[in-house]
């Protein structure tokens, strides 16, 4: 694709310019994109989006509502970016992008204070919780609220969980000899919506040989926040995170970052890239990139070692695959193997490369599409027949929860129960 990038003052505008120039205009990334699957329109497929952002970068469109809404139509999903025979670097072109609507575009105040409310409480669990506890008291009110209001009062959860009682020790040794060392992120929405899922990393990690701590300086990976285009908030919690992770890399050594929430495992192992061009953290930021893997690549480095009989031997799963573990980190083959391997019959569902609408916050900022998307999730899920279904991602397992009946849960759930820990606390 040619270009004539006539404004320079975007820090990402060169890193734009060269991406945009090995996109060939095939267009095969509509055919795998879920908005243009919904729309049927060239602006709400990838294409569309190059487009759009190439006359950004030109000047020869403007910053209109139109125009940030097909942009904000994007799920940053990246199946354009596995389907892409020409190697265009969506994501990178995509979040460039987002920061560069927020530099230049002012939203309606309306628009402006829900994002700022998002990037305030989303990432602070304490804050989170007290915002759940308070919707409560308005979810009876979700039918008859609008648009991104109702949605948001829709995923409030009739019931929190308990917070946890292992994940909120800085240290957990080894079961037996121990072969890792490892420090755990246990994020942010899921510390509240999801405890179990860190209990069972715990102690799925320790019985296989790991050494797990979980530093006391880390906090919200920064995905959330970043992917709305806000770096004034995004970029210090990163910063942050890999002050932290290299205060252990020094005082004990780790042979792993582990994370257990995809959307956050993709960002993360993108902090190289994202702070390239920053002369203190570049080489910090690249070694925890380098650090950095899904809970099941280290426990498919580990071997996983099952017992020979539990409860669930047989049972028919199906494995949803994140998009942000398959698209955004290439991860498909180990959850299902794993899986496999631990005694489950896992089923493939159909369309899986679609995602499910969840997307970070796009749920409730478009809460139209998500729906949508979540619908044809389920109902492509409930065609295999499952049992339940298995996930790695805390945002994909909230959204399906809300449009199917089956029980959802997270794949290292299913591993540590097969390997001896408990039943996960759902009912099937």
């Amino acid at each position: 694709m040619q270009t004539a990038i006539k404004e320079k003052k975007h820090p990402d505008a060169a890193l734009a310019e060269r991406i945009l120039r090995t996109c060939v205009h095939c267009g095969f990334c509509n055919a795998t994109c879920p908005t243009y699957q919904l729309e049927g329109m060239e602006l709400e497929g990838p294409r569309g989006r190059v487009y759009l952002i190439k006359g950004l970068l030109e000047g020869n469109v403007g910053y209109s509502k139109r125009v940030v809404g097909h942009l904000d139509h994007c799920l940053s999903c990246l199946s354009c970016q596995t389907t892409c025979p020409s190697g265009v670097e969506y994501s990178h072109l995509i979040d460039s992008a987002r920061i560069n609507l927020e530099a230049n575009y002012k939203r309606p105040f309306q628009e402006r204070m829900k994002r700022k409310m998002l990037a305030r409480l989303l990432p602070d669990p304490k804050l989170f919780r007290i915002m759940l506890r308070l919707g409560w008291l308005a979810r009876p009110l979700a039918p008859v609220m609008p648009g991104q209001l109702g949605a948001m009062l829709r995923m409030i959860p009739r019931s929190l969980p308990r917070a946890s009682k292992i994940a909120n020790k800085p240290f957990h040794q080894a079961k037996g000899k121990r072969r890792m060392r490892v420090a755990l992120l246990t994020g942010c929405a899921q510390q509240v919506l999801g405890p179990r899922i860190n209990d069972a990393t715990i102690r799925l990690l320790t019985r296989l040989g790991c050494e797990v701590v979980i530093p006391k300086e880390q906090g919200c990976c920064g995905a959330l926040v970043y992917h709305m285009g806000n770096t004034a908030d995004s970029l210090p919690r990163m910063k942050q995170n890999i002050d932290a992770w290299m205060w252990e890399v020094r005082s004990g050594g780790l042979d792993a970052v582990v994370i257990n929430t995809s959307g956050c495992g993709a960002v993360i192992k993108d902090y190289g890239h994202i702070f390239r061009d920053d002369p203190e953290y570049r080489d910090k930021a690249a070694d925890v990139s380098k650090l950095a893997k899904d809970v099941t690549e280290v426990v498919a480095e580990l071997g996983l070692a099952k017992k020979k009989v539990f409860a669930g031997e047989g049972m028919r799963v199906a494995y949803h695959d994140a998009c942000s573990m398959q698209h955004g980190q290439q991860l498909r083959a180990q959850p299902r193997d794993l899986l496999k391997e631990a005694g489950f019959d896992v089923v493939e569902v159909p369309e899986g490369h679609l995602c499910c609408g969840s997307a970070g916050t796009y749920n409730m900022l478009q809460p139209e599409n998500a729906q949508q998307l979540g619908q044809r999730k389920a109902r492509s899920i409930e065609s295999m027949e499952p049992r339940l279904v298995a996930a790695g991602n805390i945002g994909c397992m909230e959204q399906i929860e809300s449009y199917s009946e089956l029980p959802v849960v997270h794949t290292v759930e299913l591993l540590d129960w097969a390997t001896g820990g408990a039943k996960p606390r759902r009912k099937f």
